[in-house]
């Protein structure tokens, strides 16, 4: 599910869910339940996701679809590990880390 996703998103991206909240301009209950899969976030909130992550909408997406195809497959973790290692990796690439280099 697409809150699954935002969530560790956010988390690997060092966001509080208070912060988070406040840059996508709406309450904290309101994160918590796209979070928990209890709502639907609109293409507009989406689109201001995508935006705060620096990728396009549709990455999120897609990247959503395969992570629920993962977990069906039962390949759900090792698919979460890879996510993590390539945004590392893109962040460092971003900041200019010396150890990536």
């Amino acid at each position: 599910m697409i809150g699954d996703v935002l969530k560790r998103m956010r988390i690997i991206y060092g966001y509080k869910a208070s912060e988070m909240s406040s840059e996508l301009g709406i309450s904290a209950s309101y994160l918590s339940e796209i979070e928990n899969n209890k709502k639907q976030p609109s293409l507009d909130l989406l689109q201001k996701y995508a935006d705060i992550y620096g990728i396009r909408l549709s990455s999120l997406i897609l990247l959503s679809e395969n992570m629920e195809e993962a977990e069906k497959s039962g390949k759900g973790t090792a698919f979460i590990r890879n996510m993590m290692a390539h945004l590392i990796q893109n962040m460092s690439a971003a900041t200019g880390d010396p150890d990536e280099e």
